[in-house]
């Protein structure tokens, strides 16, 4: 599979004082770096309700290896049904024999995930699967548990399925890991952002993001290629 470029993530050091400084996201330029930040975060103080900006700092660098015209590693991701019983999936029983979208986020529960990119494809489901898409899967490096309380946090039913790759197996798979170890919100390595359109499981149509930017993994970005 294709290799595509590495991209580094810098942000602005931590300051030193007691009291944490916002943090900016900066849209990335069209170069070979770019910066990675979760912006909105709030902390409400414990005695008053005041609330005050949380800020980090990291440098990371990341590549992927799935490209269009590759057939999808054959990785197995979880949920949890309407009883709270764990239920396993294969990516190719996921895809075999359909048309499916696959996008990912850094993060549940973080701002630009939560915020625009799950809601834009549960906004635009029906108008997807008018174009033919069967399933909308939205995969994340959160353990199923994190994943079905976002679900319920944000009212979703069935216009897109929320899928745990709580080990990596799938992000690692094809390349799109994004290390984020050293920021003190204790994000990990989660999986870069991205939207792909696959086929039968061949990826058709890969847009990928800088990191955690959100500039052409929309849904509105599928549809245009659909």
């Amino acid at each position: 599979m294709a290799a595509t470029t590495a991209t580094i993530f810098t942000l602005p050091k931590l300051y030193k004082s007691t009291i944490p400084k916002p943090i900016s996201f900066l849209s990335p330029k069209p170069t070979l770096s770019s910066s990675f930040s979760i912006s909105s975060f709030k902390v409400q103080h414990p005695k008053r309700n005041v609330q005050q900006p949380l800020a980090y700092t990291t440098t990371s660098r990341i590549s992927a290896t799935i490209s269009v015209g590759d057939k999808l590693p054959n990785s197995t991701l979880s949920y949890l049904d309407s009883s709270d019983e764990l239920q396993t999936l294969s990516v190719s029983d996921l895809t075999s024999g359909k048309k499916v979208v696959l996008f990912a986020v850094p993060g549940a529960f973080t701002p630009t995930c939560s915020q625009k990119h799950l809601p834009g494809f549960v906004e635009k489901s029906k108008e997807l699967k008018s174009k033919g898409v069967d399933t909308i899967a939205c995969i994340s490096v959160n353990d199923a548990f994190v994943m079905k309380a976002w679900k319920e946090n944000l009212n979703i039913s069935d216009e897109v399925l929320l899928l745990s790759d709580g080990n990596l197996e799938f992000t690692k798979a094809i390349g799109c890991e994004l290390d984020l170890t050293d920021k003190p919100i204790g994000l990990g390595v989660r999986s870069r952002r991205y939207a792909m359109l696959v086929d039968d499981g061949v990826v058709k149509v890969l847009n990928l993001e800088e990191g955690g930017a959100f500039n052409v993994s929309s849904a509105e970005d599928i549809l245009k290629a659909l």
